[in-house]
Formats: C-alpha cells, sequence, structure tokens
C-alpha cells in the first residue's frame, strides 16, 4: 500500500465541534485499568482521523491515547483540544511523536488535582449554598435562574478552554496557570462559609416572631463553617453531624 504524503491539515470546524461533544462521554467507558482512557480515544477520534490519513500512521497514534488517563471533567475539553494542536504539529514533522507522551499523564494528573479543588471541593459547594439560600427565602425563581445561569456558564466554559486548547497547544497551560484557581479555591471555600451561616439564619423559622436574634446560633455556625474551610486533619462528615445535632438542640431548647 502506497503511503499517502500530502502535508496533514488540521481538524476542521466540523471535526472539531464533533470532539468538543464526544467529551461529555469521557467518562462512559472507565475502567479500572485505563480509567478514562476509552473515552479520551473516542473524544479524539474525529480529529485524529482528520489529521492522520494514513492508516499506519494512525495506529501508532492510538497506542497513545490507550494508555492511562484521567482527570476532572471540567478540564477534559481543554485537554482534547490541546492534543489535537499537539497532534497537528507531530503530523507535520513539526514535534518528535513522543512530545504528547511525555506531557499527557503529568498535565492530566496535575490538572485533575486543580479541578478537584477548585470545581468539586470548591465552586460546587458555592453554587449548592447559594441555590439553598434562595430556597430557604422563598425565592423558587432566582434558584432556578441562578441555576440555569450557572450551567449554561459551565458549557461556555468547557466550549472557550476547548478551542484555547486547540489554539495556543502547550502555551495555555501557561495561561491557566496565571489563573491562580487553587488559590481560588481557598477563597471560594472561605465564601461558603459565610454562605452556611446565611443558610442557617434564613432557614430558621422563629426569626421573624419577634424573638431575640439568635446570636448564639451565629456564632456556633460560623465558628464551625470557618474551621471547616481551613481543612482540618479529620473527616468532615462528623463535623457536619455535629453541626446538625447542635443546631437541632438549640432549636429544641428555643421552642
Amino acid at each position: 500500500m502506497a503511503q499517502d504524503t500530502r502535508t496533514p491539515v488540521g481538524p476542521g470546524l466540523a471535526a472539531l465541534l464533533k470532539c468538543f461533544l464526544r467529551c461529555y462521554a469521557v467518562g462512559a467507558a472507565f475502567n479500572t485499568r485505563g480509567l478514562q482512557n476509552v473515552g479520551l480515544a473516542f473524544a479524539m477520534e474525529p480529529g485524529l482521523r482528520a489529521i492522520y490519513t494514513d492508516d499506519d500512521a494512525l495506529g501508532r497514534v492510538w497506542e497513545r491515547y490507550l494508555k492511562i488517563y484521567n482527570t476532572h471533567p471540567f478540564w477534559t475539553p481543554l485537554l482534547v483540544g490541546m492534543f489535537l494542536s499537539l497532534e497537528v504539529r507531530i503530523a507535520k514533522g513539526a514535534l518528535p511523536e513522543n512530545t504528547l507522551e511525555n506531557v499527557k499523564s503529568t498535565t492530566a494528573f496535575t490538572l485533575s488535582a486543580i479541578g478537584d479543588s477548585f470545581f468539586s471541593a470548591g465552586f460546587m459547594g458555592l453554587w449548592a449554598l447559594v441555590a439553598a439560600c434562595f430556597v430557604a427565602a422563598g425565592r423558587y425563581d432566582a434558584a432556578f435562574a441562578y441555576a440555569a445561569a450557572l450551567f449554561v456558564g459551565a458549557q461556555l466554559f468547557k466550549l472557550v478552554t476547548f478551542f484555547m486548547g486547540y489554539r495556543e497547544g502547550f502555551k495555555v497551560l501557561v495561561r491557566v496557570k496565571r489563573w491562580d484557581l487553587i488559590n481560588w479555591g481557598r477563597r471560594v471555600k472561605i465564601i461558603s462559609a459565610a454562605l452556611l451561616v446565611l443558610f442557617w439564619i434564613t432557614a430558621r423559622p422563629h426569626l421573624g416572631d419577634g424573638r431575640a436574634f439568635p446570636w448564639v446560633d451565629l456564632t456556633l455556625v460560623l465558628g464551625l463553617a470557618v474551621w471547616a474551610a481551613m481543612r482540618p486533619r479529620m473527616f468532615r462528615e462528623p463535623a457536619f453531624v455535629l453541626l446538625v445535632a447542635c443546631g437541632l438542640y438549640l432549636a429544641w431548647i428555643r421552642v
């Protein structure tokens, strides 16, 4: 079979959009051997077939994506875009073939840690607490609008970072570093602690019946919330149970 000697070109917009949409299925074939590797290969397929028209070259490329891979789902679009950008340069001979293998796992696991800290442990909790405050205040319309806006914003974040990764390649990692999401994650947790106090005050059913403001409740909840936000070296589940128990006790003695 004659080798295809045409100059490799990047995938078109249609192929890129297919890759982006497939990022949502990255965890569908999660396995204990390669973690998200099957989902990553599935997401990369439209772009790789557009870049590599030679079957032998494409077969070698698949080996790079069937090894272990795992990261936070919010970062998958950025990484898929970056990997496609690097594959275009590898196919053109501008980068050696082992370039991607040398950085794929390290980059994915690093972004996974950042994603767990900022998105899962920080932002998602903030999202839930703000919605809970709206519901406790009886503002169901605001809670729905808020959730819908954040949902759309999350999808836009994935779409924008996907094309950033494809356009900038390795340089996108410098941009992500400048965002300083690790420190922002800590700030978000402190904001969440304040929102926990606000939720407690809003949810108390007897604050509007003329009784004194529950400063004891406020002090207790604020102290526990700040303590929880400072990453204590113990399981947080017992702290949550203690918080609920204290709240029920205070509610009982004031009835």
